[in-house]
């Protein structure tokens, strides 16, 4: 039997409030979202000025990101590719840039997604939460 690690109350906190000073820091208004491993919601956090469908995009690009163990932008290349028969897969919602997996060791632990503003800015936010918990 494997042991791993999971994610706890003061791990959330931190990868929040560095994906919060991230988004502040740059004048961005967003959603920020933290799910664990399986996708289920931890944390929503809705900054002033975010656009209401954000606190549903977020926690959708968190969810995709830890249950495909990958970046949502994989997802969103691979549809830009031309494989739009991807859109039809079942359970996966947010497959946009902004969700970047939680990884250990190899293992993943949950996921963050951001979303409102540029695709690739959410995703600096969410690297930038990831990182404040050494990962």
């Amino acid at each position: 039997m494997k042991t791993k690690p999971e994610l706890e109350l003061a791990d959330l906190k931190l990868i929040a409030a560095a994906a919060e000073a991230e988004a502040l820091k740059n004048h961005w208004a967003v959603t920020i979202a933290i799910v664990d491993d399986g996708g289920h919601l931890l944390w929503l956090q809705r900054l002033d000025g975010a656009p209401a469908i954000s606190a549903h995009i977020a926690p959708a690009k968190a969810h995709t990101a830890a249950l495909g163990r990958r970046d949502s932008k994989v997802y969103e290349d691979i549809i830009n590719g031309g494989r739009s028969a991807f859109l039809t897969v079942p359970v996966v919602q947010g497959m946009l840039e902004g969700g970047v997996p939680i990884m250990k060791a190899g293992q993943c632990l949950g996921a963050v997604g951001v979303s409102g503003v540029k695709s690739s800015e959410d995703a600096q936010i969410a690297r930038a939460g990831i990182a404040a918990i050494g990962l």
